[in-house]
């Protein structure tokens, strides 16, 4: 399965922001149709995109993953959140002998180069798509490190692997806001109502 490789969850101001939403657009293979009956239309992304099942790392209407992350914890939450209430159609699992994994989370350690002020990154990729939690800032004694954060974290690329994109912020509260900051504030932990609305348009 392929998915485009969004962009990380970062701290960012406004101007960052605009710049951010003014980059080129990160897939060149056109969205694949994927209309659900009765539903709405998958909802819009900063970038202009809609999400899209095709960007996501769901197999089917599964999502087997395999585990090589020290933040356990944060899995849990992020795999509790999107699996709770009405959000049922997408089963997110641990691989066994008998699958292969879509998803893979591992950890990522680095303050440098485009992990600067990363916390997170969902990555599209041939076989398992990557979710990395940045140890960096989210390990014990580290800027973001407490179980709060990770949750968030990885509640949000998770929403990535799912095959949701960035929204903007005049549309409503969103876990899947770009700017951690915002998140952060609005102590945002697991999927709002308009992200479960979004869940709803594009898995049904």
């Amino acid at each position: 399965m392929t998915a485009e490789h969004y962009r990380p969850l970062v701290q960012t101001n406004t101007l960052a922001l605009a710049a951010a939403a003014a980059a080129a657009v990160l897939l060149a293979v056109p969205a694949p149709a994927h209309a659900v009956p009765g539903a709405v239309r998958p909802y819009k992304c900063l970038d202009g995109m809609v999400d899209s099942r095709g960007r996501s790392s769901v197999d089917g209407s599964v999502i087997a993953w395999d585990d090589e992350s020290v933040f356990d914890d944060a899995r849990r939450h992020a795999v509790k959140v999107w699996t709770a209430g009405t959000l049922k159609r997408v089963k997110i699992k641990p691989d066994d002998a008998t699958t292969y994994a879509d998803l893979e989370w591992r950890d990522a350690d680095s303050t440098a180069g485009s992990w600067r002020d990363v916390y997170g990154m969902w990555s599209g990729r041939p076989g398992a798509d990557l979710l990395l939690l940045n140890r960096a800032y989210l390990g014990a004694g580290k800027r973001k490190g407490s179980d709060e954060h990770r949750r968030r974290v990885a509640a949000h690329e998770l929403g990535h692997a799912l095959g949701f994109c960035h929204k903007a912020y005049d549309e409503g509260r969103s876990l899947l806001w770009y700017d951690y900051g915002r998140l952060e504030e609005q102590k945002l932990n697991g999927p709002t109502a308009k992200d479960i609305d979004a869940y709803h348009a594009l898995w049904g």
